[in-house]
């Protein structure tokens, strides 16, 4: 399970803030966020199993972000690769249709995949087949089962998260509600469990800034990623 909140056009200073957690098997490789050589202008972590990503943001802030749903379908590529496909596009609504494009061509295990710009926020569903949702501005929560108030999670993760009235406070708001095992943010389980957490922020003049917690957030701190987009 993974639990992406963020607050989409709720501050002046910045256009988009995102809390995520990744839970991954322990065995699986990753790698730190960064911008890397074969992939400039977009700084996400990797997958050092599949070469994808969970999220990622770029220099033209755009930012994508999934998390997987249980469906009844299966996949023969990494959905991680998708968004790192995804990352590639110049907005949100370019990255929807690139998702849409690639889903006609082949199919993909089940997602939930958030498409932010400073103009757009899409919800791409797959399970068989494509819902995608354009959401208002606010705050909105994002896991595996479904997002907002569909899920008692998304619930209990998205209130603490609502009713702030600057960036930084949210964002203090997001660690803890990250932190916290009673609404199944953060996971401890044998072989499996929360591997990482990020805090994005893309600022209202375009810099982004990005902190990684490499480990669960209830025992690792958020320390910020020094590459530059």
């Amino acid at each position: 399970m993974c639990t992406l909140a963020f607050a989409w056009r709720e501050f002046e200073d910045a256009p988009l803030v995102v809390a995520a957690n990744r839970d991954e098997a322990l065995g699986r490789p990753a790698e730190p966020p960064a911008v890397r050589p074969d992939h400039p202008g977009i700084l996400m972590p990797r997958d050092g199993e599949a070469g994808g990503t969970w999220m990622g943001v770029t220099d033209d802030g755009l930012f994508v972000g999934i998390t997987n749903r249980r469906a009844d379908v299966e996949g023969d590529r990494s959905r991680g690769l998708l968004v790192r496909d995804a990352l590639g596009a110049e907005s949100a609504t370019e990255a929807a249709e690139l998702v849409a494009r690639e889903l006609d061509e082949r199919p993909y295990s089940g997602f939930n995949l958030v498409l932010a710009d400073s103009e757009d926020c899409l919800l791409s569903v797959w399970d068989g087949s494509l819902e995608r949702h354009e959401l208002d501005p606010g705050v909105h929560v994002v896991v595996n089962a479904g997002f907002d108030e569909g899920t008692e999670k998304s619930r209990d993760v998205r209130a603490p998260l609502t009713g702030h009235e600057s960036t930084a406070e949210w964002l203090s708001a997001a660690k803890s509600a990250l932190r916290s095992h009673e609404t199944g943010a953060c996971v401890h389980r044998d072989g499996y469990g929360t591997r990482s957490s990020s805090l994005v922020t893309l600022a209202a003049d375009g810099s982004v800034a990005y902190e990684f917690a490499d480990g669960p957030p209830c025992e690792a701190a958020y320390e910020p990623v020094n590459d530059q987009l």
